[in-house]
Parts: C-alpha cells; sequence; structure tokens
C-alpha cells in the first residue's frame, strides 16, 4: 500500500508556489504526517521561476529528491512544459488555464485546468489564486484537511496579513467548489 504523495508546484516567482508548499507541509505536520518540502527558484525569485517539491507520507521518507511525482500543480507554461511528462501514470495535473496555452494531450493522468487568476479577481484579492489551486488540489486528493490548510496558513502568513485569513478561506473553498463541478462536467 502506498504512503507518500509526491507533489511538484511549479510557476513563476510570485504566484505563491513557495507558500501553497509550505501551507501544506506545515498541515501535513499538524496531522501528525511525516513531510519533505524542497523549494527551489531562480536568483530573482519574484518574476523568475519556482518551484517546490513536497512529499506527504504516513512513513518516514527515504529521499526528498525525488524525479516523478503522484500530482503536479503548474501555474504556466514553462512549468507544464518541463514537469508534465514527470507524473506518474494516474496521477494529476492540475494547471492554471489563463497562463497555460498548451495543455497536457496525456490521457494516462487526470488533467485539470482552472482559471484561478479570475477566479481571485473576483473575490477582490488577486492574491489568493494560490489558495484557488490549493483547494481544487485538495479536492482531488484529500492528503490533508481543509481545516488543518487555515491553521497552517495562519502560521505562514505573517501577522500583518491575518485580516486576509477570512479571503483566503474563501478563495480555499472556491477551488474546491470548481474540482467539484468540473467533475459532474466530466460525468454529463
Amino acid at each position: 500500500m502506498k504512503t507518500a504523495h509526491e507533489i511538484i508546484i511549479a510557476g513563476f516567482g510570485g504566484q505563491g508556489v513557495l507558500s501553497m508548499g509550505q501551507i501544506i507541509a506545515h498541515a501535513a505536520m499538524d496531522e501528525g504526517k511525516e513531510v519533505s518540502w524542497m523549494p527551489s527558484y531562480g536568483p530573482e525569485m519574484r518574476g523568475g521561476t519556482a518551484n517546490c517539491i513536497v512529499i506527504v507520507s504516513s512513513s518516514r521518507i527515504s529521499s526528498p529528491i525525488v524525479s516523478t511525482f503522484d500530482s503536479a500543480i503548474l501555474l504556466n507554461q514553462p512549468s507544464l512544459d518541463k514537469f508534465a511528462d514527470a507524473v506518474k501514470p494516474g496521477g494529476l495535473i492540475l494547471y492554471e488555464s489563463s497562463s497555460v496555452i498548451s495543455p497536457s494531450t496525456r490521457t494516462d493522468v487526470e488533467s485539470l485546468g482552472i482559471d484561478a487568476q479570475e477566479e481571485a479577481l473576483k473575490l477582490n484579492k488577486k492574491q489568493v489564486a494560490n489558495m484557488i489551486m490549493l483547494g481544487a488540489f485538495l479536492e482531488r486528493r484529500k492528503i490533508v484537511s481543509s481545516d488543518n490548510i487555515m491553521k497552517a496558513l495562519k502560521e505562514v502568513l505573517p501577522e500583518r496579513h491575518h485580516h486576509l485569513l477570512p479571503t483566503n478561506q474563501q478563495a480555499l473553498a472556491r477551488g474546491k467548489q470548481i474540482a467539484v463541478e468540473s467533475t459532474h462536467a466530466m460525468v454529463q
């Protein structure tokens, strides 16, 4: 029985790539799971490329270095081009549809595009697009609870931004809702 879930999260710096990984890692630790979070970013950070590998496991993690993933959350075309083929068959590719012009054509994985930027603008806060993506991911792969995500967000988010916690919670819920709606659309 597989006990670990290996995730790559990638995009441009400033899109919340590293914080999304941190939030998953903190939430998993709060649930008593083993965790590895390994960030990687270019020297520019904001505007440059950024990615992180997150492993959540119910048993010890032998190595934080992996080259294939159970899931990929990809926020731009260069990230999709680089990591889509590294997702294991049966895995999940979740991508930001407004930033990805050519989605993956793989048929051996679940692929779901979400226009998180547009949805974030509807909440009047473009910075919560990553939380919309995270909500959709957690609807598809229930590796941690939403309650623990919000608890982790409170730990990761600087206190001066805690007034944004309700908006982040709305964004997380909206992402989950979009993922549910897309499931219903596929079934019909």
